[in-house]
């Protein structure tokens, strides 16, 4: 039997050698090329995407993402024209590609997938659109706004037999994955101890965040919390996966609101402690740091491990040893980048894993802690987290 997934020169080689000697019949042999000519076809094409909503400003990454010939839009859903208009003509993309409604592009083309880059509240409703339709969807982090939009998203993923996943910037680092690798490969620095989170900025309005993204990002409704939300789901995100999906015994959180002049309904500062049988993991969140960052630090039982970005980590392996540091390489694609990752995990040439980044088991757990931690912030007291 011919395998027709990874043809090349050889694999054609092959076809004209079943033609010529090991068929029962001519038209049986051309009837295996012609198949193997339309797989490579099909495998060519670019996956069709479309891009639902244009608030999130992550939406530049996809809209002025270079052209890898692994994906396409085919179209561009916003209902407020005159933001469709600005963005896409920062990109140089045809407003031919923008429609004001789902019905309207649907009635149009037909996308292999979506990505969802509206308010954190309308994930779910992206959902509800496109899973029935077995269309694949893709979203911005946090996949939800709570557990209970969470829980209703992955249901309708299973049932109607599509793939959810979340975006996350930090799933793309080349640092975080030598973390992992160190911790569960070769036991570099032993069994994990602590885990500290730091991720945030000066604040959305602080770094010149567009209106139509700031009305939502402070809405306790659409995005489901302030800097708790929009970078507390980045600690518990990388916990859950360098725990291997283990649940936390208790969560505790403080949040604060230090600027409440601009941030009156949502908190800007927020610190979450996990504690696990034998380690915690601390993520710290906050719209209120003097520079930019998004950085982890690992402590195991012998040694120690931080990555300061998505390229420089430093390391050490123990008292007896010297502090190292290394600058990585960018990943290997489709893992270096969201929509190649997402076009290949649609093309089945990637299996993705219940405690994957982007999987909607991570992801469904990240919202049960944060719902947790909000919890905990507002009564003043530890919560213990249910099993399973």
């Amino acid at each position: 039997m011919i395998n027709t997934m990874g043809y090349d020169r050889s694999s054609k080689q092959g076809v004209m050698s079943v033609l010529t000697s090991g068929t029962k019949s001519w038209l049986a042999g051309l009837g295996v090329l012609l198949l193997v000519l339309q797989t490579v076809g099909l495998a060519a094409a670019p996956l069709k995407i479309g891009v639902i909503g244009l608030t999130h400003t992550h939406v530049h990454w996809i809209l002025g993402r270079p052209d890898r010939g692994d994906i396409e839009i085919v179209g561009i859903v916003e209902p407020n024209r005159a933001l469709a208009k600005r963005f896409l003509g920062q990109h140089d993309i045809p407003m031919s590609l923008h429609f004001e409604s789902v019905t309207d592009m649907l009635a149009k083309v037909r996308p292999d997938g979506v990505t969802a880059f509206n308010s954190i509240h309308e994930h779910l409703e992206v959902v509800k659109t496109f899973a029935p339709l077995g269309i694949h969807v893709l979203v911005e982090k946090p996949m939800a706004v709570n557990a209970v939009h969470a829980r209703e998203m992955v249901m309708l993923a299973r049932q109607h037999g599509i793939h959810l996943l979340t975006n996350y910037e930090t799933t793309w680092y080349a640092t975080n994955h030598r973390i992992y690798d160190m911790v569960h490969t070769g036991d570099k620095i032993g069994e994990i101890r602590k885990v500290v989170v730091h991720d945030g900025h000066r604040g959305p309005e602080e770094i010149g965040v567009n209106e139509e993204f700031l009305e939502w990002l402070t809405d306790p409704i659409k995005n489901g919390g302030g800097a708790v939300t929009d970078f507390g789901c980045y600690g518990v995100n990388l916990i859950n996966w360098l725990t291997k999906g283990a649940r936390p015994l208790t969560v505790t959180a403080i949040t604060q609101q230090i600027k409440p002049e601009k941030y009156p309904k949502v908190d800007d500062e927020a610190t979450i402690i996990l504690t696990y049988p034998k380690m915690q993991g601390i993520v710290q969140a906050s719209w209120n740091w003097p520079i930019s960052r998004k950085d982890i630090e690992v402590y195991g039982a012998s040694g120690q491990v931080m990555a300061k970005n998505s390229h420089d980590l430093e390391y050490r392996l123990g008292d007896g040893h010297p502090s190292e540091s290394v600058r990585l390489d960018n990943r290997p694609a489709p893992y270096d980048d969201p929509f190649a990752y997402f076009a290949a995990v649609i093309r089945g040439k990637i299996r993705i894993q219940p405690n994957d980044l982007s999987a909607p088991e991570n992801n469904l757990l990240v919202n049960e802690i944060l719902e947790a931690a909000i919890r905990s912030a507002k009564s003043g007291a530890t919560v213990p987290f249910a099993p399973k």
